[in-house]
């Protein structure tokens, strides 16, 4: 917890009723003007009185219901130039291959990233130092940041720019290990490949889902061949979820599709390449149309505690220390032990 923790806004707190609530006529959205560049002048003035000069991305996402249409989305959720390749990570769809947590950014790609977040892009993330500095941003224009010192030089420079900063004891998106779950955290370690190994050649598993980016997947075939490379193409502190291989009765999985909700939708094409899409009853008739055209397919059930996976598992860093601070969802086997080896 941070000593030092200001709610930063071009919301003038004379304008706020007896509830808090903003009665003044500022717009909830950025300007892309002087306004956005007086924030983001207040983040670089924040950083450079701490000491900052870089940040670690944390917990990134991006928006997961299924877009089928035929544009990406724009900029790669304003991404796009932000993150060159690197040899640790491989790019998934329109992200690129930089973007995960714990990646490392100078302060000048994370004011451009705060900027994307400012302008509602898609792409969000902590921007923290641990102990030492943090930026959130929130909806509508809120920006807290947080530092181990005072800061009072900046507090005198950002308001001269007409921002509002105000002292509070924490930020809103300080991670919660209580609200994300405390699910049983097990590496993705060689004991847990070794495991992973013999429920394979046991059939019960075929295929793994990666969690690269929250709200963003791929899904890997699983064969004792392919083992090695799959876990060699990870991403860096990648959420795993291991589930039996799809089925080849593509009317049963048509038909099992339900009259609304929340669904992943996993289907395999004539190329026995992987897709996946989330998706709500808006976006049922194109996901059915993708899996009716499949070789093999899976619908998973979107609502946390449905459909659980075998097992899941968190890949460590290279010292093979777990630091991502997300946990995995519940799994089928009890308390998170893994018993894959053995068949039912």
């Amino acid at each position: 917890m941070l000593a030092y923790v200001y709610r930063v806004t071009k919301y003038d707190p004379a304008d706020r009723d007896e509830h808090g609530h903003y009665t003044g006529l500022e717009d909830t959205e950025s300007d892309h003007g002087e306004v956005e560049a007086a924030y983001l002048h207040a983040v670089a003035a924040f950083a450079t009185e701490t000491g900052v000069d870089h940040l670690a991305v944390r917990e990134p996402e991006v928006p997961s219901i299924a877009h089928f249409g035929a544009e990406p989305p724009v900029d790669s959720y304003g991404l796009d130039g932000l993150f060159p390749p690197a040899p640790d990570a491989v790019p998934g769809p329109s992200l690129p291959p930089g973007f995960h947590d714990g990646a490392q950014v100078t302060l000048h790609v994370a004011l451009k990233l705060v900027r994307a977040m400012l302008r509602d892009n898609g792409a969000w993330c902590r921007l923290e130092i641990e102990d030492v500095f943090t930026v959130h941003v929130g909806w509508d224009q809120y920006l807290y940041i947080g530092s181990n010192h005072p800061c009072e030089e900046t507090l005198v420079r950002i308001r001269a720019l007409g921002l509002f900063p105000e002292r509070l004891t924490s930020s809103p998106y300080d991670f919660d290990l209580e609200a994300e779950g405390a699910g049983y955290l097990r590496p993705g370690d060689d004991a847990f490949w070794d495991d992973l190994g013999a429920a394979v050649a046991s059939g019960r598993a075929g295929v793994l889902e990666e969690t690269y980016v929250e709200g963003a997947t791929r899904w890997h075939h699983l064969t004792l061949d392919s083992l090695g490379s799959v876990r060699a193409g990870l991403a860096p502190r990648a959420r795993l979820a291991v589930r039996p291989s799809l089925s080849s009765d593509i009317d049963a999985v048509l038909a099992s599709l339900p009259a609304d909700g929340l669904v992943e939708g996993v289907w395999q094409d004539k190329d026995d390449r992987l897709h996946s899409a989330i998706c709500d009853e808006e976006e049922f008739p194109e996901l059915a149309s993708r899996i009716s055209a499949a070789s093999a397919a899976v619908l998973i059930s979107g609502y946390e505690g449905e459909d659980l996976p075998l097992h899941t598992a968190v890949m460590p860093d290279n010292d093979g220390v777990v630091r991502a601070r997300w946990r995995p969802g519940p799994a089928a086997a009890d308390q998170g032990q893994l018993r894959m080896s053995q068949p039912h």
